[in-house]
């Protein structure tokens, strides 16, 4: 009888043979694959990408993304609407609140001063007692300059040009009333050095004061350009980014309707018309307000310009002439064939004469012909009395010349009130045109930030409920 052979099993056979688990362990189980997050070498950028191209590749997916877009760019239209609108409407205050008056109070700087000066040549001239009247008329200029150039400096940048005048004027001033005070000191006495005085007066106050105060002039009404243009621009970025919004909008619906062939989604039809009507306000408002702010320049600005040089010639010319009789011809021209200060007389009436043509021409309605004819007219009789004046005094009768020079009724200085008194009440009235024009400028942007901005909020949330009205269709 044959039995099995009991010698142990080939070992490459044992190797192949199941284990048995030893009394008290555990089996040693197969490792799982790691579950979640990016394969290995993968970033979150091109997982995120996968994703996105998967949701673009079904009707849902496609759906979500739209919507964002949609979204985004109503969002978008409204913000930058606001922010440039803004923007603009901060610029059209400035010009009604900020720039406009410093501009206006820096030529009134330059008429006070001229008419401070004029005034104290006119006081010399009445005689060693200078009139109460003539000096509280100059006492009111030299307080109403101080008092501009102070309000000028709270309002002005320490470092602008603005400022290194009114520091200019600010050191200048007390040396010139000081120079005048000297010349009354010595007209009082009947000393010839009073008159010496006033020239040195008028000659600070020509050289250095009233140069300053036409570069701030000239300083302040640049800014109420730059002003004015900053509120005039165009917002391109505004325009564009509604008329994108406009056409994606339609273009969703088509699509919509395309798939669906239903005519209107509440949402979207919501979102397009916010889109509309801020698009449309943004373009009538802004039209409106160049509209303004174009009469305010060409109706106002320009004519207070014009107006504002026209009167700073007259006061010149007023002070040139009562000068012509201080110095008696002691000072000459640089060839030294006439009088000097009879010579700038004739310069500045020809330029007051140039400037009231030139107001006419601006002036667009009865109210701002009116006192530019009157000041025309009065001009012409001031020349007429100026000429007989010249003849007294020529002829050797100063006090004749004088009579026809000082004085209230009849005289050259009659003649120059009532043309300051016609300019003075023309830039009234154009001051009140600007400031309305202006205005109106201002307040049809005011409303618009607030409202540009609520209504793309709306945009955004109807095209959002639009959007999901159709994915509910999935679900």
């Amino acid at each position: 009888m044959t039995y099995p052979s009991t010698a142990p099993a080939d070992p490459a056979a044992q190797g192949t043979a199941p284990t048995s688990a030893r009394p008290g362990t555990v089996p040693a189980q197969p490792s799982a694959a790691p579950a979640g997050g990016p394969p290995a070498g993968r970033g979150a950028w091109a997982v995120g990408r996968e994703r996105l191209h998967e949701a673009a590749t079904t009707e849902p997916g496609r759906l979500q993304i739209l919507g964002a877009v949609l979204a985004l760019l109503v969002v978008a239209f409204g913000a930058v609407t606001a922010f440039e609108v803004a923007d603009r409407s901060a610029a059209a205050d400035d010009v009604v609140s900020r720039s406009q008056p410093l501009s206006a109070d820096a030529a009134a700087v330059y008429r006070s001063l001229a008419d401070a000066d004029t005034t104290a040549a006119s006081g010399f001239l009445a005689g060693t007692l200078e009139p109460e009247e003539s000096r509280e008329r100059y006492q009111r200029d030299i307080t109403t300059a101080a008092r501009l150039l102070v309000k000028a400096a709270a309002n002005t940048d320490g470092s602008s040009e603005s400022a290194r005048e009114i520091a200019t004027l600010n050191e200048q001033l007390p040396r010139y009333t000081g120079l005048i005070e000297r010349a009354r000191a010595a007209n009082r006495q009947g000393l010839p050095l009073g008159g010496a005085y006033l020239r040195y007066a008028n000659q600070q106050m020509t050289s250095e004061l009233l140069p300053a105060a036409e570069r701030l002039y000239a300083a302040e009404t640049s800014r109420l350009h730059g002003d004015d243009d900053s509120a005039r621009t165009w917002p391109f970025l505004s325009l564009a980014l509604g008329l994108l919004a406009l056409a994606v909008l339609v273009w969703a619906q088509r699509r919509n309707y395309a798939r669906t062939h239903r005519v209107f989604n509440q949402g979207l039809l919501a979102a397009t018309a916010a889109a509309l009507v801020v698009l449309v306000w943004l373009l009538a408002a802004h039209t409106l307000a160049r509209s303004e702010l174009s009469a305010a320049r060409a109706h106002g600005q320009e004519s207070l310009q014009v107006l504002n040089e026209a009167r700073i010639s007259s006061l010149t010319a007023r002070a040139n002439e009562n000068l012509t009789l201080v110095a008696r011809g002691a000072v000459l021209t640089e060839d030294g064939k006439s009088d000097k200060y009879e010579a700038d007389y004739a310069a500045s009436m020809t330029a007051l004469t140039e400037a009231l043509a030139a107001a006419r021409e601006l002036a667009d309605d009865d109210a701002g012909r009116g006192p530019v004819d009157e000041a025309a007219s009065r001009t012409g009789e001031w020349q007429k009395r100026h000429k007989e004046a010249r003849a007294e005094d020529e002829a050797g009768n100063f006090e004749g010349a004088l009579g026809r020079i000082v004085g209230s009724k009849q005289t050259t200085g009659q003649s120059f009130d009532q043309v300051d008194a016609a300019l003075e009440r023309a830039l009234g009235h154009e001051q009140a045109e600007f400031t309305r024009s202006a205005g109106d400028a201002r307040d049809a942007l005011k409303a618009l930030p607030l409202g540009a901005l609520a209504l793309g909020i709306l945009g955004a949330a109807g095209a959002v409920l639009g959007i999901n009205r159709r994915l509910s269709e999935y679900r």
